[in-house]
C-alpha cells in the first residue's frame, strides 16, 4: 500500500472496552475531533464494539415513515439515532467493529474525497489479508449506498455480494474524523432491523446485500478482523497504544 500523502506519521491505538451508549459513543467521537484539531490529543484510532444502534441520515427524518421506522428499531432492540453525516440508515451491534480515525490537518476539506478512496481500499486490503474476497465499490441494492462502501463476495456463490463496511467522514477546520463500521458477526438482527426500518421509510433495497464477514468466512470474528485492520494500518503509520481511561479523565 502506498504511504499516505504527507510522509510518515504516527497513530495511537485506543481500545474502548465498553460502550458509552449509542448516543454517547457518537458524541465522544465529536469531542475527540475537537481535541485532536487543537492538539490536546494526538492522532489516533479509537476501536470499539457498539451497542445495537440504527443511525439514520438527516434525509431519513424528512420521510413520513420516520417515526414508525424508529419505533420498529426499538421493538427489535436497536436504539434509533440521527447522525450528522449524510446517507441512509445503517445498523450495527456488538458483532461489529467501529474504527474512528482522527487526525489534525490544516486543510482537512481538500483531501476529503481522497480519504474515502484511500481508507476504503485500506480496509478492503485488511479484509483480504484475513481471507475475505473484498473490494471497494457500491453494490446494487445495498443499504446506505456509497461509492466507497467495502463489499465481500461469497466464495461459493460469486454472484452474491454483501456490504461489509460503511464509512463516513466529518471535517472541521483543523482536523478530520473518518469513521468506519465493519460488520463481522451475527448479521441476522442487522438485516431484520434494516428490513423493518427501510419498509417504514418506503425505501427500496435488497436485503440480500446485508451480511457479515463471517457469513463469507465462518471462522472469522471481531478479534481477528481487528488484528487484520491493525496489521494493515501499520503500513500507513507508526502505531503505539494508549489507554482509553486517559481520554476520559
Amino acid at each position: 500500500m502506498p504511504e499516505a500523502a504527507g510522509g510518515p506519521r504516527t497513530l495511537t491505538i485506543v481500545r474502548q472496552e465498553d460502550s458509552l451508549g449509542a448516543a454517547g459513543d457518537l458524541d465522544f467521537a465529536i469531542e475527540l475531533l475537537q481535541r485532536v484539531k487543537t492538539g490536546a490529543v494526538g492522532p489516533m484510532l479509537r476501536l470499539y464494539r457498539p451497542v445495537p444502534t440504527v443511525a439514520f441520515g438527516q434525509r431519513d427524518t424528512h420521510l413520513p415513515g420516520f417515526e414508525a421506522a424508529a419505533q420498529a428499531c426499538r421493538e427489535l432492540g436497536f436504539e434509533p439515532l440521527v447522525r450528522k453525516a449524510g446517507g441512509r440508515a445503517a445498523a450495527y451491534h456488538q458483532g461489529t467493529l467501529v474504527i474512528d480515525h482522527l487526525e489534525p490537518e490544516r486543510d482537512a476539506i481538500a483531501g476529503a474525497k481522497g480519504r474515502f478512496s484511500f481508507f476504503g481500499e485500506l480496509l478492503a486490503r485488511a479484509l483480504r489479508g484475513a481471507g475475505v474476497d473484498a473490494a471497494v465499490g457500491e453494490i446494487p441494492g445495498e443499504y446506505c449506498p456509497g461509492e466507497f462502501s467495502v463489499h465481500g463476495q461469497d466464495p461459493e456463490f460469486p454472484q452474491h455480494q454483501v456490504k461489509l463496511v460503511g464509512t463516513a467522514q466529518r471535517v472541521v477546520a483543523g482536523g478530520w474524523l473518518f469513521s468506519s463500521v465493519i460488520v463481522v458477526e451475527n448479521s441476522a438482527p442487522i438485516r431484520a432491523v434494516l428490513e423493518a426500518s427501510y419498509a417504514a421509510l418506503g425505501l427500496d433495497w435488497d436485503p440480500a446485500t446485508a451480511g457479515a464477514v463471517n457469513d463469507l468466512v465462518p471462522h472469522l470474528d471481531v478479534d481477528a478482523i481487528e488484528a487484520a485492520v491493525i496489521e494493515t494500518y501499520a503500513r500507513y503509520a507508526q502505531l503505539s497504544y494508549g489507554a482509553f481511561a486517559g481520554l476520559r479523565g
